[in-house]
């Protein structure tokens, strides 16, 4: 007797005989019956047991199909490669750079003789070199911004327009220039240089690294005063890519301060000239977070005496008054070009000439 669940031998009765059945294939093929659901007991059991005549078979346990299984590989592949791509930082991790401690240098410019006075700051303004400058910040243009290798549009505009903010505070805001906090200065920097910031202003030192003056602009409020707070300005800032991960702006401006002596209203004014060259350097976190690591100041100030000590204030000579010492030959700070000097004559040029 055969197993239970097999076909009995031999030609089934009433099938044609001689010759294959022509639904064998189909009714008893045997992957077909090992897999029905339904079983016949044999004649023994139903005898025995008075069993009904099938009985039902447990279902077979099968593992997942290679299509049901290739389904389930691709929609992980999917949902891994969206959450990387959601996570993924577009440019590569830099490794962390400390900033350079600022490099500055300051270079006092004495006049020839008197210097130059007048009334009124309008006269003075009309009759000097820098009589077509613009008015404060709007003499700090922003370049053509275009994008670079490795930062867009939108990311070369944050450097420029923060350059142009450190200027804008460093250089033209009045409580700035008359020794007020230097808090929004500071404020623009990476926090890396805030030590070094700090100590120009609680120590400050001739040393080319601890000079507020390579900071800022400010006049010592015990020796003079604003006459006109809208200083004129003219300049230019250009920006370049340092590296894949870095830009570089350099600013090259001309400040005009209309100044008198500390409390005397009714006295003359007379001009001052800074001429300031800066050097920004921006990583990725620094255009982000709005703020600038300044790597280098060049500043030519005049008039000035050249034995004053110009590392924490500057002690402008106001009208009528003479240089203590003179120095190299002359230094023109509206004309291009590096200082070299330590101390320099301011040229004639650079003068005001207001009528008499």
């Amino acid at each position: 007797m055969g197993e239970p669940g097999d076909p009995p031998p031999g030609t089934p009765e009433g099938g044609p005989s001689g010759g294959e059945d022509e639904y064998r294939s189909v009714v008893f093929d045997e992957s077909f019956v090992r897999a029905a659901r339904l079983q016949e007991f044999s004649a023994q059991e139903r005898l025995s047991d008075h069993a009904p005549a099938v009985r039902r078979r447990p279902a077979l346990h099968r593992g997942l199909s290679r299509q049901a299984l290739l389904l389930v590989v691709l929609i992980a592949l999917a949902f891994g490669t969206a959450i990387y791509m959601g996570v993924r930082h577009p440019y590569p991790t830099p490794q962390a750079k400390r900033p350079e401690p600022l490099r500055m240098t300051v270079i006092p410019l004495a006049p020839h003789g008197a210097v130059p006075g007048a009334t009124k700051a309008a006269d003075l303004y009309a009759h000097s070199p820098a009589a077509q400058f613009r008015v404060g910040a709007e003499g700090i243009n922003l370049p053509a911004v275009r994008r670079t290798s490795h930062f867009s549009d939108s990311q070369v505009m944050a450097a420029v327009t923060t350059a142009r903010d450190y200027l804008v505070e460093s250089s033209l805001d009045p409580d700035t220039l008359t020794g007020g906090s230097p808090g929004a200065v500071r404020l623009l920097l990476d926090p890396e240089q805030f030590d070094q910031f700090d100590r120009s202003f609680t120590h400050p030192a001739a040393d080319e690294r601890h000079a507020p003056i390579g900071w800022l602009v400010r006049f010592d409020p015990a020796k003079a005063a604003l006459a006109d707070q809208r200083a004129r300005v003219e300049g230019t800032l250009r920006v370049a890519e340092a590296d894949r991960n870095t830009l570089e702006v350099t600013s090259d401006h001309t400040f005009v301060y209309a100044l008198r002596a500390a409390r005397e209203d009714g006295g003359k004014v007379s001009l001052f000239t800074v001429r300031r060259e800066l050097r920004f350097r921006f990583d990725r976190d620094d255009l982000r977070m709005h703020r600038a690591e300044l790597l280098l100041s060049a500043a030519q100030a005049g008039p000035l005496s050249c034995g004053d000590d110009t590392a924490d204030h500057l002690r402008p000579l106001l009208a009528g008054q003479r240089a203590k010492a003179g120095g190299p030959a002359g230094t023109d700070p509206y004309e291009t070009g590096r200082a070299t000097a330590l101390c320099g004559t301011l040229a004639a040029s650079a003068q005001p000439s207001p009528p008499l």
